[in-house]
């Protein structure tokens, strides 16, 4: 389920069960904003989004009973929980760099490759996470809050702890820049039939 489909009333419905300790009215929070959190830290942490998601939901989990106020300000408060794991997970990399290894050099260990992942990786969100992610830093992180998660410019900048106007300019910014993107242009082309 996707945050756009539900209505306010729903939303608020389930913010509330959910701030009383109720299971389900948290899985329709989840349901509803964890495929833009997914997509905000893809673009902040890469490969580990997964588990900088987790974490974000834990913590979301833990402290929901101190949440206090309207849907707007969950989904600040939720994607503030995320770029702040984002930042922890950073901060770990750093101190702490991992070599990555390819599936078959695990050793004693018989991996198949996994069509479903394969496509994934090919699919078009894919692509435009890697042409947003390409980005400088703050105009990626405008630039996901604004469009993908779909929050309002004061709201994005309490997430990112900026001027509103400083996050009007980094957004179109970055926009300005994925449209003059010679892959973005390509595409477009091929998509208009030129």
């Amino acid at each position: 389920m996707r945050f756009d489909a539900l209505d306010d009333e729903e939303f608020a419905a389930a913010l509330a069960a959910a701030v009383r300790g109720d299971a389900r009215g948290f899985a329709v929070l989840w349901s509803a904003l964890h495929p833009p959190v997914l997509r905000y830290l893809r673009v902040l942490v890469g490969e580990a989004a997964e588990d900088v998601a987790s974490e974000t939901w834990l913590q979301a989990a833990r402290d929901l009973r101190g949440f206090a106020g309207p849907p707007p300000a969950f989904r600040v408060w939720l994607f503030t929980v995320a770029r702040n794991r984002a930042i922890d997970e950073r901060r770990r990399a750093r101190r702490r760099p991992e070599e990555p290894r390819e599936p078959g050099e695990w050793a004693g260990v018989d991996v198949q490759p996994d069509p479903a992942h394969d496509l994934i990786q090919k699919s078009d969100t894919d692509w435009a996470l890697r042409m947003i992610a390409s980005l400088p830093k703050d105009q990626a992180e405008a630039v996901m809050l604004r469009v993908v998660a779909g929050l309002d410019v004061a709201q994005t900048a309490q997430v990112l702890r900026k001027r509103p106007g400083a996050v009007r300019v980094a957004a179109m910014r970055g926009l300005r820049r994925l449209a003059a993107h010679a892959e973005v242009q390509a595409r477009r082309r091929v998509a208009e039939g030129v």
